[in-house]
């Protein structure tokens, strides 16, 4: 379970590692820096092919391009090397920026809002006809998103309050409800960051401070604890032809690489023979 180093950026926050089923290639982005990478497993060369306006999440669209979730509530599709601005600004967030963001089965995404300088964060929901509304507020840190593999729930988590939480999720309506704790990290041990849902329902959760990617069975016992040579592993997916590439990115911020580790901001990969599955594609109007 030794994890493989792909590439290394220095990422001062590495995130959002997901793989393009067109390309077949994995996408990564370094949110502070506004930069994006990929890397194509066939040749095993990777490349930096985004520097711009920060990104705080993308999704992948029908077509292949990318869905920008960016500073001031900015929402753009990238092509062909450019950006195509869908929303410009949301008046209420020109202070901070969006964060984790997932596509949902029916072609939605749910994007987290860092929180501003006199309010908490929060949760919107960009509806397929472009129209976008909050859904969840008072969260500490907006951070990993996924769904249960019958479509039936949504894990949410909270890096700051230590939670992942599970809502009842309507496939028809997009609307989340009966939120309740799913797990709950011990002080002390990191911060629970990205995450990702696999074949079997087993929730996957990255650990920022925590040297570690946590696998948890479906009623929330902990299944597995992989060590990381990286303090603040920030992010997890699963890519590759068959879905059993394991993909995680790593961060450096606040911090140096005496501290976190040599390969602190690097992307690793994870072979186990754990099948993964596709994530949504998103289908938002332009």
């Amino acid at each position: 379970m030794k994890p493989e180093l792909i590439a290394d950026y220095e990422c001062e926050i590495g995130e959002n590692p997901l793989w393009h089923p067109i390309e077949k290639k994995i996408y990564w982005s370094d949110i502070p820096k506004g930069k994006l990478f990929r890397y194509d497993p066939a040749t095993e060369k990777h490349e930096q092919c985004y520097e711009g306006p920060e990104v705080g999440g993308f999704t992948i669209q029908e077509d292949g391009s990318l869905l920008f979730f960016m500073a001031k509530g900015a929402v753009a599709t990238w092509k062909n090397g450019k950006l195509n601005y869908i929303i410009k600004e949301i008046p209420a967030e020109r202070e901070t920026r969006f964060n984790d963001v997932i596509t949902d089965p029916s072609g939605r995404v749910f994007c987290g809002m860092v929180a501003t300088s006199n309010r908490p964060g929060r949760l919107y929901r960009l509806d397929t006809n472009g129209s976008i509304r909050i859904v969840l507020e008072n969260i500490g840190i907006p951070n990993g998103i996924g769904f249960t593999p019958d479509r039936k729930y949504m894990y949410y988590t909270d890096t700051e309050a230590l939670k992942i939480y599970i809502f009842d999720y309507d496939q028809n309506t997009g609307e989340i409800t009966n939120q309740r704790v799913f797990v709950e990290t011990p002080e002390g041990k990191g911060f629970p960051d990205g995450m990702t849902v696999d074949a079997e329902g087993y929730v996957w959760s990255a650990r920022w401070d925590g040297w570690s990617l946590y696998r948890y069975a479906p009623d929330g016992t902990q299944e597995r604890q992989i060590q990381f040579p990286v303090k603040k592993v920030s992010s997890v997916i699963f890519g590759g032809n068959s879905y059993k590439d394991i993909y995680v990115t790593t961060a450096i911020y606040d911090s140096n690489k005496e501290q976190d580790g040599a390969n602190a901001g690097a992307l690793f990969r994870l072979r186990l023979g754990i099948q993964g599955v596709p994530e949504f594609a998103s289908k938002i109007c332009l």
